[in-house]
């Protein structure tokens, strides 16, 4: 984030900079440089600013372009870096540039503009020991910044182009990250709106070619750059390093020029002869004809990574038919975006079911069609790898539905519940809930099955107490009674058919009868009441959650992994927790409630953490624990505050929209998911160093790229709210999804903390909001025995 004095940022036009680390904080000044340290070979051909080895970060000089003798001179006793053209300039800065160019408001409207350099004079006149002087620049003050994992690709030349284009294709090799099946015989062939009527051979190398129809007639070697031509029939044959560039000029007539590959160039007079008319509408013909060439040939193309919500609007825009179906053996992903592409949602969500069941197979199930079964996993489910069986691939339940029954392979056999407890006895499950404070919706399917997620959240306990809570006793009467304490509901459930509805989203109870059937209870051909005989017991389930619906801490998926941590321990199932996080994944696709895999491990998984996946169908987090210190010390501990607005929001609603566009590559919001993930390795790194200033300010960050994501997260009672105590706070956020229920925030200092409090309880919007103790669980899911 740049200083309050900071508000213009300059950045060159030829070069694309690509930083592969976190950036580090801006400092205090007037005119702030960033650069690499590059070879004198590249730096040669650019600016670059010299400053003493006694005072790295002042600026002495800047230089343009010199030549690779003064570099070499220069680090005797000299650091340099090349300028790659970003700069960040403050109100002063830009207040004396206007003066240089006649632009000040103190000058007369009268007086003529003057161009005026910013990296030749402008910058040669800043530093210590600037090569031009002049006494009103040379105050201003001066930050040199090496850009951390910096990388410099420049365009400024024929031959750059490719170049440069070729490094960034070669960032990833690994063949299993690559989505599309490449074709080019050489990498360093690009082609881009262009009708090819030749193939590529292992001649050609070093070509970019651009909005043209290449003919049956031309021959290509290799360095070429070619473009602007239009359809043809010509007979052309390009020798090595020959280049063409076609613009259309007048109504009629074409301006062709030819050039070697290596040959300086003005292009400037050629385009301002151009006839922009026919120019852009040659492209719109080749643009139409090469939607169609994409998708038809999506196995080499990029088709299915690109936006296709905007895809589907040019084909509709422009009449184009759409493609033809994809075939069956195409990858899983690809037909989900092709289903989306075609506005078949129900359609690409039953393939994801498909997905699940062809992972299961990989883990050595089987999946068979049934007719007689009863069990319904139908809905708008999202996919999670591992959910349709266990870790250690020995037993597996058997599902019944409409559609799939699963049955176990190799030996393995069905999960049948054993009660391991006495008669008198009850076992105790209780849980923490979560906040999450960095990557929260990376977690969420498709996005997390494509690029995989990071998340930082924390397990926190309310009023000194786990907030969510089950208990489980065996009954002598065979039969399952279920209780919430809460809701002051009661439930009896005497047959299988009563167990296995639970698709009712909003039940009281839909929770621990899908547990059930996940550990195992009418499951067996046999009627419930038989299997309950068996087990030895009939069951009392009783549920306790003290916190509100909608509160936005993860409560629905933590709960059902306490029900599950329950029945795990009462009936010897031989789960651990990283297998109860997975069954309450499987368990939120049978109620059909979708969502990430954060909450449920937020909150079974005590203390601070970062949690991440991979990308592919097997999403397993690994966990990577993180100091308590910010958290816990005294001097940090008062600063942690968390209120109960009162305003409640269904997460649903906001899930099915923000995966919506995730299934449409919807460019805007990939791109912002993917810097969600790069700011939570920022956040771990500030928790790490124990910098609490930083963690806050990162989660101000966090909070607005929620928003960001999806505005219906900070409502106007939510945004009214948080305009009394922001400038108290150094972030704060709502938990989850938004909308509603909780305000985590992260006051500056106790004292600050101290006037919040008295602040938000002086304007209470709500009659149920309220503050809340907050204390961080380090021990999580916790199960016990009377």
């Amino acid at each position: 984030m740049a200083p309050d004095n900071i508000h213009t940022m300059v950045v060159s036009g030829d070069v694309l900079i690509r930083a592969t680390q976190p950036l580090q904080p801006i400092p205090e000044a007037d005119v702030v440089c960033y650069g690499l340290w590059l070879d004198a070979s590249v730096a040669k051909n650019h600016g670059v600013f010299v400053s003493s080895r006694q005072t790295p970060t002042v600026l002495k000089q800047m230089l343009q372009k010199p030549s690779v003798q003064t570099l070499t001179d220069l680090q005797r006793d000299h650091f340099y870096l090349t300028d790659i053209g970003i700069w960040l300039l403050s109100d002063r800065a830009i207040n004396l540039l206007m003066k240089k160019c006649n632009l000040s408001p103190l000058t007369s409207r009268l007086s003529p503009l003057k161009n005026y350099d910013l990296y030749s004079e402008f910058g040669c006149s800043l530093g210590t020991d600037p090569t031009i002087l002049d006494d009103e620049l040379r105050q201003l003050s001066v930050a040199i910044l090496p850009l951390a994992g910096g990388e410099f690709y420049h365009f400024g030349t024929s031959r750059e182009m490719i170049s440069s284009t070729l490094r960034l294709q070669n960032l990833v090799n690994d063949q299993r990250e690559i989505m599309h099946l490449d074709r080019k015989p050489h990498p360093s062939i690009f082609v881009q709106n262009t009708v090819m009527e030749i193939p590529f051979t292992e001649e050609n190398s070093n070509i970019w070619i651009e909005n043209s129809h290449i003919g049956k007639h031309w021959h290509l070697t290799h360095d070429h750059v070619i473009t602007g031509v239009p359809e043809n029939d010509w007979e052309i044959s390009l020798a090595p390093g020959e280049c063409i560039d076609v613009v259309p000029v007048g109504e009629k007539d074409y301006e062709v020029r030819r050039y070697r590959i290596d040959e300086p160039l003005n292009s400037n007079e050629l385009a301002e002869r151009a006839n922009l008319r026919r120019l852009f509408a040659q492209r719109k013909a080749f643009r139409r004809q090469n939607w169609t060439a994409l998708a038809a040939n999506w196995c080499h193309s990029v088709f299915y990574q690109l936006d296709l919500a905007d895809a589907a609007s040019e084909f509709q825009k422009e009449n184009i038919p759409m493609p033809l179906p994809l075939p069956h053996e195409a990858p899983l992903m690809t037909r989900i975006h092709d289903a989306m592409f075609r506005g078949d949602s129900d359609k690409a969500f039953a393939l994801l079911r498909k997905g699940l069941l062809s992972w299961s197979e990989e883990c050595g199930v089987r999946s068979e069609s049934t007719p007689s079964a009863d069990f319904s996993l139908q809905g708008n489910l999202t996919p999670h790898s591992t959910l349709l069986t266990p870790r250690n691939n020995s037993t597996l339940l058997t599902p019944r539905n409409n559609s799939t029954l699963l049955t176990p392979r190799n030996n393995s056999t069905l999960l049948t519940p054993r009660k391991q407890i006495a008669e008198d006895q009850i076992v105790w499950g209780r849980s923490p809930v979560r906040i999450d404070i960095a990557g929260g919706w990376t977690d969420t399917p498709p996005y997390c099955l494509m690029e995989g997620g990071n998340v930082i959240n924390l397990a926190i306990e309310l009023n000194g107490q786990p907030p969510l809570q089950t208990y489980i006793r065996p009954s002598k009467e065979p039969r399952i009674v279920l209780r919430s304490i809460d809701l002051g509901a009661v439930e009896v459930i005497e047959t299988t058919e009563q167990l296995m509805d639970f698709t009712h989203v909003g039940s009281p109870f839909s929770i621990p009868k899908a547990a059930l059937v996940l550990a195992g209870f009418g499951t067996s051909l046999s009627p419930l009441k038989s299997q309950l005989e068996s087990f030895g017991s009939g069951i009392e389930l009783t549920l306790l959650s003290a916190i509100p619906a909608g509160s936005g801490l993860g409560t629905s998926s933590i709960l059902a992994a306490t029900v599950l941590g329950a029945l795990n321990d009462f009936c010897g199932l031989g789960w651990d927790k990283n297998e109860i996080g997975h069954r309450t994944l499987m368990l939120e696709q049978m109620l059909t409630t979708g969502g990430g895999w954060q909450d449920q491990f937020g909150g079974v998984l005590g203390g601070v953490k970062l949690l991440q996946t991979g990308r592919g169908f097997e999403q397993n987090p690994s966990v990577r624990w993180l100091p308590n210190d910010l958290w816990t010390q005294p001097e940090f501990r008062p600063c942690h505050l968390l209120y109960y607005t009162g305003i409640t929001r269904t997460a649903k609603q906001i899930l099915s929209e923000i995966v919506r566009r995730m299934f449409l590559n919807d460019n805007a919001e990939l791109r912002l998911l993917r810097e969600m993930k790069e700011h939570t390795m920022e956040m771990y790194e500030a928790i790490q160093q124990n910098d609490f200033q930083r963690m806050g300010l990162m989660m101000r960050k966090t909070w607005l790229q929620n928003q960001n994501l999806d505005s219906g997260t900070n409502p106007p009672a939510v945004a009214a709210l948080t305009a009394f105590i922001d400038d108290l706070c150094l972030g704060y956020k709502l938990p989850g999804a938004g909308g509603g229920g909780y305000l985590y925030m992260i006051a500056k200092d106790p004292e600050a903390a101290a006037r919040i409090k008295q602040i938000l309880s002086d304007h209470r919007q709500n009659r149920n909001a309220r503050f809340v103790d907050l204390s961080l669980s380090t021990t999580g899911l916790q199960i016990s025995r009377s």
